[in-house]
């Protein structure tokens, strides 16, 4: 069928290294806490088959922990380490590749975030959390290459099963957002300090997975101004300060950067420009290829959801003409997908008009 001519160049393909995405659709990642010891099984493989079959051209799967105790929280939540746990993610990316899909694994440590409910004591740059209170305790500096090397062994463990690219959780309040925010991050050594300071951490984190998976494997870094616990929070107060945070990682070896932002049309620096959004200034200061991503398609944002209510479809002409204007190369979309696995299919075919919108509550319960 033919492509909506509204939408024609957002099925255009995509190249980054040795990554093709065969549209500019990418799921986003979202949490399903759906693999008992860590092990996807079967149900997550057609969970992503399911949206690959649907049209999106790039999966980015769920956080992926990384292997030690420290990093992640409940079990349940998958690993990337062990044959079992390999073997299940081969049948993930077996199944969406056999969709015409591609597909990025997303590493995650959930730093001082992490819930010790089984006794085992978070970590992160100082040992205090989104609010500024004491949690978990700080690392040392002689431990931090040793995780470096963990997000390095699981970015090669990821290229071996055969996903496409890895994505770098370094969001939403998380350990290498910690690093980044002067709240999170009150070290006094080379790590503490000046924005350039905050951002060597993750930058080396980005060198090790480099070294790892060779110069033409795709890596993706996924940031974020707003955390869990505050919505309203800034690593980057303007467009200079989001360039100094964002070199250093392009340099260490970053080929694509994702934004994570509650609404994609909100604009990044208002005080600079009216318009130009988050991702519009990512791609500015960096001339990489951006995600975008926040409410797309939805008439409410993020973490906005209360039970009972029904979200409802939003026109995305401001997705074409963000993407017409270059502000981004790839739109993620996620609570709509939960809800239509078929979403981006629909929008193809100019059938979209016809989502009557869904109860969040009950699709974000299911994540099915």
């Amino acid at each position: 069928m033919a492509v909506n001519s509204r939408f024609q160049d957002l099925f255009q393909p995509l190249t980054v290294r040795s990554l093709t995405v065969p549209n500019r659709f990418a799921m986003a990642p979202m949490t399903r806490q759906a693999s008992p010891n860590g092990i996807p099984g079967d149900d997550v493989a057609q969970y992503y088959r399911r949206r690959a079959a649907g049209g999106v051209g790039l999966i980015i799967t769920e956080g992926i922990r990384l292997p030690d105790p420290a990093a992640g929280f409940p079990a349940s939540v998958p690993t990337i380490a062990g044959d079992e746990v390999l073997a299940g993610w081969t049948r993930v990316v077996d199944g969406v590749h056999a969709e015409g899909a591609t597909i990025a694994a997303q590493l995650w440590h959930q730093g001082v975030e992490r819930r010790d409910d089984d006794g085992v004591q978070p970590v992160g740059p100082s040992g205090v959390d989104g609010h500024g209170e004491p949690r978990g305790r700080a690392l040392r500096a002689d431990e931090l290459a040793a995780i470096a090397q963990q997000y390095a062994d699981s970015a090669a463990a990821a290229r071996e099963v055969g996903f496409d690219a890895v994505e770098i959780h370094g969001a939403h309040g998380y350990l290498l957002d910690e690093f980044f925010w002067e709240r999170t991050n009150l070290r006094t050594d080379g790590y503490g300090g000046s924005l350039a300071a905050r951002t060597r951490f993750p930058a080396e984190v980005v060198a090790a997975v480099r070294a790892a998976v060779g110069p033409d494997y795709p890596i993706i870094f996924r940031f974020s101004q707003w955390k869990g616990v505050d919505y309203a929070a800034s690593i980057a107060d303007d467009p200079s300060q989001l360039q100094e945070l964002l070199t250093p990682l392009v340099e260490a070896g970053v080929d694509a950067l994702h934004p994570s932002t509650r609404r994609h049309y909100i604009p990044g620096f208002p005080d600079y420009d009216s318009q130009l959004s988050l991702a519009g200034w990512t791609k500015k200061v960096t001339g990489k290829p951006v995600i975008a991503v926040g409410s797309v398609g939805l008439e409410t944002q993020f973490r906005s959801e209360k039970r009972g209510q029904v979200i409802a479809p939003a026109p995305i002409d401001r997705v074409v003409e963000q993407f017409e204007a270059g502000e981004f190369d790839v739109v993620a979309i996620g609570r709509a997908l939960l809800a239509d696995p078929n979403w981006v299919n629909r929008l193809r075919d100019g059938e979209l008009e016809g989502f009557s919108g869904y109860d969040a509550a009950a699709a974000l319960s299911k994540l099915a």
